[in-house]
């Protein structure tokens, strides 16, 4: 569990990030957890958008996609959800 120092840290450090993996008008499926899976492996902190015409809304999918991928749900503003997860073999963030 991320606290609210940890979670600000990490909202700064997602802020330039411009990579985002899109999820599209379908609900999510296994191949889109394993891109994510791999994505937090080698990033550890990700930004996952939401296609205009997606069917669902962020802020209630991205708890169900956090707790798939076992990451932290760091924010959801619009269509955008940060989560964040620790590398076992690539750790490059450095929480306090």
């Amino acid at each position: 569990m991320l606290t609210p120092a940890q979670k600000r840290y990490l909202k700064g450090l997602a802020n330039p990030i411009d990579k985002r993996y899109l999820l599209g008008k379908a609900e999510p499926d296994e191949g889109f957890y394993e891109v994510i899976d791999k994505a937090l492996e080698a990033h550890e902190l990700i930004k996952v958008g939401l296609n205009q015409n997606a069917t669902m809304k962020a802020k209630d999918i991205a708890p169900i996609i956090a707790e798939k991928v076992g990451a932290e749900l760091v924010q959801v503003i619009g269509r955008v959800i940060v989560l964040y997860r620790e590398s076992k073999k690539n750790k490059k963030i450095i929480l306090k």
